[in-house]
């Protein structure tokens, strides 16, 4: 039995729901103690999110989602009591980008070299916080260009989106259908 670890999730409204649901549900049945923060909620508070889809179109469709528990409370965290961070994905990162505490709050993983996971849209943080520089990254297509422009190496995904890229405590996807890939080699950080 390998120690659990805390691990931080960063939510906001219409986060992707597979993407911050799963990899918790995930994480929490594998005994590790997963805490959802969203920038001004605390513990007992909700974010809604969006479900969305690949059916054809030239991008995703977007449906309401449901509601995801906050469990901690975002005013308090220190994230120095955490082993690892994830970034799930969804419209929540455009503006959470916007957010200091956010931003100094991945600097601090990046920093100590704590795992980290980022999946759609959720590297948007990582350029915001200006630690993928020299990095490789995954992520949903469209955000490919903010990561060449960040100085880091977009690292394309494969034809159904459901691969993932790992470079040192790095862990990036595109989208919900590389979770079994990317939860299992952030798993995997997690107890190395």
């Amino acid at each position: 039995m390998t120690a659990k670890k805390r691990v931080l999730m960063i939510v906001g409204d219409f986060v992707e729901d597979y993407e911050a649901m799963v990899p918790y549900q995930m994480l929490v049945m594998l005994e590790h103690d997963v805490v959802t923060v969203c920038p001004g909620k605390a513990a007992g508070d909700t974010v809604m999110t969006a479900i969305h889809d690949f059916e054809g179109h030239q991008t995703y469709t977007e449906k309401p989602g449901h509601r995801f528990a906050i469990t901690g409370d975002f005013a308090s965290i220190v994230p120095a009591d955490f082993d690892a961070l994830i970034i799930p994905g969804g419209r929540a990162p455009e503006y959470l980008r916007l957010d200091e505490k956010v931003l100094a709050m991945v600097r601090h993983f990046a920093e100590t070299n704590k795992p980290i996971a980022a999946v759609c849209h959720g590297p948007q943080l990582l350029v915001a916080a200006g630690v993928l520089e020299n990095r490789q990254c995954s992520s949903y297509p469209a955000v490919a260009p903010e990561i060449t422009a960040a100085g880091g190496t977009y690292i394309q995904p494969g034809p159904g989106l459901d691969t993932a890229h790992v470079e040192g405590n790095l862990v990036t996807a595109p989208a919900w259908p590389a979770h079994p890939a990317w939860i299992r080699e952030f798993h995997r950080l997690l107890i190395s």
